[in-house]
């Protein structure tokens, strides 16, 4: 039988992580084009394990007067224009990506959305630009908290790049099918899966009653 403290509301103190990740015609949040954003959901199973549930995906419209640089579709390959994208405006991938959400909350009595991403920072600011400029008023998200499994990765495996993360993880990464929003996110799902249950595996999580002196609690000279 699962420990209480392992379910998913008591696992990241009432947080619920979405993984996200954005393509987009820059590196400006607020200047700069989103054209992809995808999300995967995770829940626990009933032994504790963390897994990824639901994936929502849409391909964006630029909003009016989005600087779209040519070095950044070059990267990633997205042709903005292409009809057969199927893109749609922000407010309505947003409004999609938030109704998922918030129905996981629900489902796992947590109580707000925190965004994990490789190198979340940059999502995240896409993200929050995207609301405000479409004045979407219920952002499950929490405003500023966020996991990044660049850092984790770096921590256990000793490397940032996402790629040769999933590798040292065991996880099958494709540099041909990479930069696609609904891919990085797949990935590094499972990259921040693959963490969080291996600290559990480790007798990490959760935490013991007596917790032995760490350094900060010893009077050491430097």
């Amino acid at each position: 039988m699962a420990d209480q403290r392992s379910t998913l509301a008591t696992r990241f103190r009432g947080f619920l992580p979405v993984v996200v990740d954005v393509e987009t015609g820059g590196f400006d949040a607020h200047r700069d084009a989103l054209l992809e954003v995808a999300a995967v959901l995770l829940d626990m199973d009933h032994d504790g394990q963390l897994r990824p549930v639901e994936r929502v995906h849409y391909h964006v419209d630029p909003f009016e007067g989005a600087n779209i640089d040519q070095a950044a579709l070059d990267f990633t390959g997205i042709d903005p224009w292409n009809p057969l994208r199927g893109a749609v405006a922000e407010e309505v991938a947003l409004r999609g990506v938030f109704e998922a959400v918030r129905k996981a909350l629900k489902n796992t009595h947590c109580t707000r959305a925190v965004l994990v991403g490789h190198n979340a920072f940059f999502d995240q600011g896409f993200l929050k630009a995207a609301v405000v400029r479409t004045d979407i008023k219920r952002d499950p998200f929490h405003p500023f908290s966020c996991f990044d499994t660049a850092t984790l990765s770096g921590l256990v495996f000793g490397h940032t790049v996402l790629a040769k993360a999933c590798e040292l993880a065991g996880i099958p990464f494709s540099q041909s099918q990479a930069h696609s929003a609904l891919y990085d996110a797949t990935r590094t799902a499972e990259l921040f899966c693959t963490i969080v249950n291996r600290y559990r595996g480790l007798g990490g999580w959760p935490p013991p009653d007596n917790l032995a002196p760490t350094l900060a609690r010893k009077s050491i000279d430097f």
